[in-house]
C-alpha cells in the first residue's frame, strides 16, 4: 500500500504562518498567497479518524483544480497553481463564517432531521410525504456556520444577516454564485452519467470582491449518484448507488461511531485504508472521465517541500 501523509511540518520561503484543518494544512506565504496542503487525512462526522487513506489528497486537490478551473467564467476563484499533485497555491482570502450547503435531492443528513420529523431545514418548509432521495422541485440552500473545532451548525439565511456573520448584499451574491456553481456541477456530472445529489462551497473576500475557495465538487465536499438506476432504486425504496463519502459513515455507524461522546473509532485496517483508496480512486475516475495516475511509493513530504520550493523561487 502507498505511503499516506497526515501530518506536514514544512518550512517554506517567506512562510508567515500555518493553520492546520481536518484535512488541509495552510501555509501563509507572506500576507497574500496560500499553499493549501490537501493530506490524506480523513474526517467524518466532524471527527480526524486515525488512519490516513493514500492517494486521497491527490485525489481530492485534483478534482478541485479540474472544477475550479472550469467554473473561474461563473465566480472569480483563488486558486493560482497546483504547483504537487496535493497542493495548491491561491489568494489568501478573509473567508466567510458560513457555508454554503446546496441540495438537490434529499437525503445524508437532510433525510435523517426529515425522518425524525423535521419540517423545516435552515428556515425553509419541507412539504409532507417526502422520501429519501427524492429530488427537491428546485435546490435548496441550507447553511450551516463553519466551526474551526466541532460541529457546523446549521443556520438560516435571516439568522445569518440577522448574526451580523455576512451583510445581505454578500450574502445574497453568494447565493446566486451557489446556484450558477451547482448548476454548472450539475450539467458536467451529467455528462459523466452521474447526479450531482448534494454539495457546499466555500466563499471568501480579498480587496472588496468575493472569491471562491477552498475545495469544489470533491468526494469530501458532494455527494454524487449514479445516475443509471437511481429511478429503478428510488422507486423501490432502495439504496442509491453513490460516489462520495459516504461509505466511510456508513461503515462508521453500522460500527456503532457518529462522533457522539463516549463512542469509539473502530479499527481501520490497512486492508480496510486501502478499500476506501480504491474508492476515492474510482470517484476521481468517475467524475472526471480520466484514468488516475499514482505517484509512486516516494517520499511524499520530501516531494511536496521541492516542489513547491521550486515554484516560489
Amino acid at each position: 500500500m502507498g505511503q499516506a501523509l497526515i501530518k506536514t511540518d514544512f518550512r517554506f520561503p517567506n512562510q508567515t504562518g500555518v493553520y492546520k484543518g481536518k484535512v488541509r494544512d495552510v501555509y501563509s506565504i507572506g500576507d497574500d498567497r496560500l499553499i493549501i496542503v490537501v493530506t490524506d487525512r480523513i474526517s467524518a462526522f466532524d471527527v480526524i479518524l486515525p488512519e490516513g487513506i493514500p492517494n486521497k489528497g491527490h485525489v481530492l486537490n485534483a478534482i478541485a483544480a479540474q472544477f475550479l478551473d472550469a467554473t473561474a467564467d461563473i465566480v472569480p476563484n483563488w486558486k493560482l497553481a497546483t504547483p504537487d499533485p496535493m497542493v495548491t497555491v491561491g489568494l489568501r482570502c478573509e473567508p466567510f463564517k458560513v457555508e454554503m450547503v446546496i441540495r438537490g435531492y434529499l437525503t445524508g443528513s437532510a433525510w435523517r432531521e426529515y425522518k425524525a420529523g423535521a419540517r423545516t431545514l435552515c428556515g425553509i418548509a419541507l412539504p409532507d410525504g417526502m422520501k429519501e432521495n427524492q429530488k427537491f422541485p428546485a435546490p435548496i440552500i441550507t447553511p450551516t456556520t463553519k466551526a474551526d473545532e466541532g460541529h457546523d451548525e446549521n443556520i438560516s439565511k435571516a439568522e445569518i444577516i440577522a448574526q451580523g456573520l455576512v451583510n445581505k448584499e454578500d450574502y445574497e451574491q453568494m447565493e446566486q454564485y451557489t446556484y450558477a456553481l451547482f448548476q454548472r456541477g450539475t450539467e458536467m456530472a451529467a455528462s459523466k452519467g452521474l447526479i450531482l445529489v448534494d454539495t457546499k462551497y466555500e466563499f471568501g473576500k480579498k480587496d472588496g470582491k468575493i472569491y471562491l475557495i477552498d475545495e469544489i465538487h470533491t468526494p469530501d465536499s458532494s455527494r454524487y449518484f449514479y445516475a443509471e438506476g437511481y429511478r429503478e432504486r428510488f422507486e423501490k425504496g432502495e439504496e442509491q448507488k453513490q460516489l462520495s463519502k459516504e461509505f466511510v459513515r456508513q461503515w462508521l455507524m453500522e460500527n456503532g461511531f457518529q462522533g457522539k461522546t463516549g463512542q469509539t473509532i473502530p479499527e481501520m485496517t490497512p486492508k480496510y485504508c486501502e478499500s476506501v483508496s480504491e474508492r476515492y480512486i474510482e470517484l476521481y475516475e468517475n467524475i472526471t472521465g480520466e484514468k488516475f495516475v499514482k505517484t509512486g511509493a516516494e517520499n511524499v513530504a520530501a516531494r511536496i517541500e521541492k516542489n513547491v520550493s521550486n515554484y516560489l523561487k
